[in-house]
């Protein structure tokens, strides 16, 4: 009995103690500080050396890299991805929350196409900027959302942003490889391009990321349908097209029969812009995250890229699906619009540089 109360004892002084070190450690023994210090050095040090990187500038012409690193440094710079919202997937899912939305009017056109259908446009105009007061030699950005983006997203608006700053108003892999030189744009940024859709799709179906993306997405997409479900019902079976319960799905009963595909996955390879990346004739820089699940880094073309001395892969090692968030709280600027707004100024300023301009 008297080595058990004495092993109760010293368990309850024992307790005692780790209580009192857990309530002062901080700030009083010093024990708890150790600790934090020695955890936060550690991660520090494994944040140093796997997360932060210079990316991989990847192009098939030496022209182009010149002119990048020097009109355009921040593709050779190391990124730092905010230090605690780092992994792909959290990249992907905060962007949208924690970045602001900045203010921008628009002006709305509609213009009906040849064959009946219709493109919305909206333009920011710019025209109280007095780099450029001529409308007529102004330059202009075209921006194109994602999938189910619109003008009126985060990433879409700083782009607006910077290129009001630098006195502009206002891609498309698949569109410039088959114009090539007939194209009459002067280049293209793209970013997070899913560069091989069958890939896209397979990696999206996995059970963790058909939770976070594929299901919202799709039900994005569906919406959309319903919106116009007056019209559409009379070309297509939209109660079967709202039951899909994937990406895949969706495109397999409405967009690749839509578009007159005799299947989806003739659709899918058609879509694939890694198939056109040698026929591009005018200089693309393309911003990839090697953890960006909508566009898998073993499916990025890099080969191809080296065959083609118009064309630039930037690769960062984390960033997700135009995430590219840095600094402690990610409320303005990202890296993906440093890029943005250094590749555009030098295309427009110093294009001529760029023997294939």
């Amino acid at each position: 009995m008297l080595g058990i109360l004495s092993l109760q004892g010293l368990t309850r002084e024992l307790s005692l103690y780790l209580e009192s070190q857990v309530r002062v450690g901080l700030f009083g023994s010093g024990v708890g500080l150790s600790l934090v210090l020695g955890f936060g050095a550690a991660y520090a040090c494994y944040y140093l050396s796997v997360i932060a990187k210079r990316p991989q500038l990847v192009t098939g012409g030496e022209a182009l890299c010149r002119f990048l690193k020097q009109h355009c440094p921040a593709v050779t710079e190391t990124y730092y991805p905010t230090l605690w919202c780092w992994e792909g997937r959290a990249q992907t899912l905060l962007r949208p929350f924690i970045t602001v939305k900045p203010l921008v009017h628009y002006n709305n056109e509609l213009i009906r196409t040849a064959d009946g259908g219709q493109i919305s446009l909206d333009w920011f105009s710019n025209d109280d900027n007095t780099l450029y007061p001529d409308g007529g030699t102004r330059p202009t950005i075209l921006l194109l959302p994602g999938l189910t983006g619109t003008s009126r997203e985060s990433y879409i608006l700083h782009m607006i942003k910077h290129s009001e700053a630098l006195g502009y108003r206002m891609l498309l892999l698949n569109y410039l490889g088959k114009t090539g030189r007939q194209t009459p744009l002067l280049g293209a940024a793209v970013f997070s391009a899913g560069w091989e859709v069958f890939e896209s799709a397979t990696v999206l179906e996995k059970t963790l990321n058909w939770i976070l993306f594929n299901y919202y997405l799709t039900t994005c997409l569906q919406a959309s349908i319903m919106r116009h479900r007056s019209v559409l019902e009379k070309q297509f079976d939209i109660d079967y097209v709202m039951k899909a319960k994937s990406i895949r799905e969706f495109d397999t009963r409405f967009t690749s029969v839509m578009f007159g595909y005799p299947t989806n996955d003739h659709y899918y390879k058609d879509a694939s812009p890694c198939h056109r990346v040698k026929s591009i004739e005018i200089p693309v820089l393309c911003l990839n995250a090697v953890d960006d699940v909508f566009s898998p880094g073993h499916a990025i073309p890099v080969e191809s890229a080296k065959q083609n001395p118009n064309v630039a892969l930037v690769l960062t090692a984390y960033g997700g699906h135009i995430g590219f968030l840095e600094g402690i709280w990610p409320r303005q600027q990202t890296y993906m619009d440093r890029i943005f707004k250094q590749f555009v100024q030098a295309v427009f300023e110093h294009g001529s540089e760029l023997p294939s301009m």
